[in-house]
C-alpha cells in the first residue's frame, strides 16, 4: 500500500515585499525519507519552509501536512523546525535550554540527555550558549527541534558553516532518523549536499525546477555531477 505524502503543496503562491517569492508551485514531500530542498540563495527555499510550518501568509494555493492545513494547532507537536538563525536562549546553558523546551513539549527529563548526545554536545551540556561556536549553537538549535520527537523535521540550512566531519555526522543522523520513521526536509544552497538526500526538490526564482532522486536527475541530464545537473536543468527551461 502506498504511503501518503507527509506534505502536499498545490499551486502555492506567496508574495513578499511586493514581489512573488513562490509562483504556482506544486510538489510533495514523501514520508519517512530525507528530502533535500535545493536552490541558490533567493530561490524561495525559506519561504517554502515557512509555508510548510505554518508561519507564512500565503496568497493562494494550499499546503497540507499530514492531511491538515499548514499551521493547524494539531500539527504543533508533530513538527520540529530549525531556522537558519540559532533559535535558543543565549544566556542559558545548553541543558537549561533543552530542559525548557522539553517541559513545553511535555517530554521527560531523560529526553534532554538523549538529544544532547545525538547532536554531539555532551561535553558542552553545561556551557552557556553565548560562549559556544557558531557550529555548536546550530547543534543546540537542532537539539531543540528534536526534543519533541517530531514526525516531520524541517531544517533550514542546518549545515551552513559547519566543518566537513560534523556535516558528515549530521547527515548520518538525518538518515538514522528517517530509518526510524521521521520525515526530514533539509534545505541547502550547496549542490554538493544534494547527493546526501533520498529525494530532491529543486527551486529557482520561486518556481519548481525539478524533483526526483539524485540518480533520476543525473540520468535526466546525463551528468554525473549534481551541480552540473542543476545547470543543465536551467538551460532546458525556455
Amino acid at each position: 500500500m502506498a504511503v501518503e505524502p507527509a506534505v502536499v503543496i498545490e499551486r502555492l503562491r506567496v508574495v513578499r515585499g511586493g514581489r512573488p517569492a513562490l509562483e504556482d508551485l506544486s510538489t510533495a514531500v514523501r514520508a519517512g525519507v530525507v528530502t533535500g530542498l535545493l536552490g541558490p540563495s533567493g530561490s524561495g527555499k525559506s519561504t517554502l519552509i515557512r509555508s510548510i510550518v505554518g508561519v507564512q501568509v500565503i496568497d493562494s494555493g494550499s499546503v497540507r501536512v499530514y492531511g491538515l492545513d499548514a499551521g493547524s494547532p494539531a500539527l504543533r507537536s508533530r513538527i520540529g523546525y530549525m531556522t537558519q538563525a540559532p533559535s535558543v536562549y543565549v544566556d542559558l546553558t545548553v541543558e537549561e535550554n533543552l530542559r525548557y523546551f522539553a517541559r513545553i513539549l511535555d517530554q521527560p527529563p531523560a529526553r534532554v540527555g538523549e538529544v544532547v548526545e545525538a547532536v554531539g554536545l555532551g561535553a558542552e551540556h553545561d556551557r552557556v550558549v553565548d560562549r559556544l561556536s557558531g557550529g555548536q549553537r546550530a547543534r543546540v538549535s537542532l537539539a531543540a527541534a528534536l526534543i519533541g520527537k517530531p514526525q516531520l523535521l524541517v531544517l533550514d540550512e542546518p549545515t551552513v558553516g559547519l566543518d566537513p566531519l560534523l556535516r558528515r555526522d549530521l547527515w548520518q543522523m538525518f538518515h538514522d532518523l528517517a530509518a526510524q520513521g521521521t520525515t526530514l526536509l533539509v534545505s541547502s544552497h550547496v549542490m554538493d549536499e544534494a547527493g546526501n538526500c533520498d529525494e530532491l526538490i529543486l527551486l529557482r526564482e520561486g518556481r519548481l525546477l525539478a524533483t526526483g532522486t539524485p540518480d533520476d536527475l543525473r540520468r535526466r541530464t546525463d551528468a554525473d555531477d549534481l551541480g552540473e545537473s542543476f545547470l543543465r536543468l536551467i538551460e532546458e527551461r525556455p
